[in-house]
């Protein structure tokens, strides 16, 4: 079954840190630019940060900069958003996505809380 699952979300205070996984089964993720998007309720989701197929480009949302990074695993076919000194409004559902080809993949998401 091809599909992407996005793990590591939870409650943090403000100013922690959560490491977000995307692991990808059915297809290879290096082939492919990742993206991680955020959808916090009420509002629209929105792009927060993605990477290029080979990993040596990014591009980030100003809310985030210097604060998210994004890295890839080709060995264990993971994407991981790396989250530091989390504010109370990057609270939302975090999802991964791959758009391929022949299809436009999500993950479930995963829940992040930052409490103040």
């Amino acid at each position: 079954q091809l599909q992407l699952v996005e793990s590591g979300g939870g409650l943090v205070q403000s100013g922690g840190s959560l490491r977000l996984s995307c692991a990808a089964s059915g297809f290879t993720l290096d082939h492919y630019a990742i993206g991680w998007f955020r959808q916090a309720p009420g509002k629209e989701r929105e792009g927060v940060i993605c990477i290029s197929s080979s990993g040596d480009s990014t591009n980030y949302a100003d809310s985030v900069k210097g604060r998210f990074t994004i890295s890839r695993d080709g060995a264990k076919n993971t994407v991981y958003l790396q989250m530091n000194s989390l504010k109370p409004e990057d609270t939302a559902v975090y999802y991964c996505n791959a758009p391929t080809p022949w299809y436009d993949y999500w993950g479930q998401g995963t829940q992040v809380t930052v409490s103040s």
